[in-house]
């Protein structure tokens, strides 16, 4: 009898290991994250299975917000003191971010490790995200601007494809020749309604800025920003381009993949979604130039909360979705240009039948011009579209209007500069 009872407590003292061994496992260490493009979903993933090979007890979950909502949920969830632990970063949005003190240095973890280095990624993203040399959020991609165009719609209308001797004025000759009312299609996408795919990038066309190397004083009121307008405005008038409505009401890119839209200045970053809409009919060129070639050029960074429980668990992680490997994954996906360098030509193989090269010399210098942001970018973006649209949609002066945009603009920029 001794020996049954013996066996009976052994046999429930297996089952209490048992139950507080499963408690602990459903009680696995939880890092959130969080962005807003599910394109990227494949190489993500691929990230993170590698670093919870390092770190099989956290769990990572991981939350898409349309771009929408990002912002506005982000803010709010850090400004409460909560929000996910690693999370995207862009330009116009870095600065007040990192001010507020709601993302963290990364400079202290990167002084302490010996694997990750600066220098291996692309200079610009890494100045975008840094405050006095110090970086803020990890670079993961870049994206440039390029011309795609519908090789069917060419052809139907007998125009060459463009190529990197078109200028400004083959966009309007050659735009016309596409332009077919009967069946709704335009000849090219003059956008009011995006900047880094539109007029940024007429701006720097034409020998102007958006915003001057010292971050004092706006460009939006220059002989060269108006020209780069009227540009625009043209094209529209003559129905070669969208409304304005029509762009608020249809985005050009799904005019583009509906072959209703025979060219469109666009971001690396649409090459996947415009291949598998056309396939074998897309093709890509290099922006036409105005006075000078220009592309603006952006990236993406992965930021850590600055309530990160755990920073080092963190730090891995965020290792783990910006090291080689990563790269490789971006490139290979053909989601956009990853931003570690050595892996840009991997890149260039991710949809043969497209010159890709083009994005990658779009960076270039003398081509490649970085976003423009400053500390409060986002206050004065929205005067600029405001004003933009605004003056778009009610038919009223657009150079009028481009002078509201740098009052405004320069308001804020001096304030910045006196905070």
């Amino acid at each position: 009898m001794k020996k049954i009872v013996f066996s009976i407590f052994i046999l429930m003292v297996a089952a209490f290991l048992t139950a507080c061994s499963s408690g602990s496992s459903a009680e696995k260490k939880v890092i959130e994250v969080a962005l807003w493009d599910e394109n990227v979903k494949g190489a993500v993933d691929a990230s993170i299975e590698a670093f919870n090979e390092i770190h099989p007890d956290v769990e990572v979950k991981v939350t898409y917000t349309p771009y929408a909502n990002y912002w506005t949920k982000l803010k709010t969830s850090l400004g409460g003191g909560s929000g996910p632990d690693v999370f995207w970063m862009n330009g116009p949005n870095f600065y007040r971010y990192s001010t507020d003190g709601l993302i963290k240095n990364l400079e202290p973890f990167i002084g302490e490790d010996d694997e990750f280095n600066k220098d291996a990624y692309v200079p610009a993203v890494v100045d975008m995200y840094s405050v006095e040399d110090e970086l803020y959020a990890a670079p993961y991609f870049t994206d440039s601007v390029g011309l795609y165009y519908n090789k069917q719609l060419f052809d139907e209308a007998g125009v060459d494809y463009p190529d990197e001797t078109w200028t400004w004025e083959d966009i309007e000759t050659e735009g016309a020749k596409l332009v077919n009312p009967d069946e709704g299609v335009f000849g090219y996408a003059a956008h009011t309604t995006v900047n880094q795919q539109g007029y940024y990038n007429l701006i720097h066309q034409a020998g102007g800025f958006m915003i001057n190397e010292d971050k004092t004083e706006s460009g939006f009121d220059s002989p060269e920003a108006k020209e780069a307008f009227a540009f625009i405005k043209d094209l529209i008038d003559k129905g070669i381009s969208p409304s304005t409505q029509n762009q608020i009401e249809t985005e050009s890119k799904q005019l583009f993949m509906s072959n209703k839209l025979a060219m469109i200045p666009a971001i690396s970053v649409n090459t996947p979604e415009f291949y598998e809409a056309l396939g074998e009919n897309l093709g890509v060129a290099p922006l036409p130039k105005g006075k000078q070639a220009a592309s603006i050029v952006h990236g993406i960074g992965w930021a850590m909360n600055e309530k990160v429980e755990d920073e080092e668990v963190a730090w891995d992680l965020i290792k783990s979705l910006t090291s080689e490997q990563a790269n490789k994954d971006i490139a290979e996906s053909g989601f956009s240009i990853p931003a570690m360098q050595s892996t840009g030509e991997i890149w260039l193989g991710s949809v043969p039948s497209l010159d890709l090269q083009v994005f990658l010399d779009a960076q270039e210098e003398g081509v490649g011009v970085a976003y423009p942001i400053s500390k409060r970018t986002t206050e004065w973006q929205d005067i600029e579209t405001k004003e933009i649209q605004g003056a778009f949609l009610e038919d009223t002066s657009i150079d009028e209007a481009l002078d509201r945009v740098a009052e405004g603009m320069n308001k804020i920029l001096e304030e910045e500069n006196n905070e």
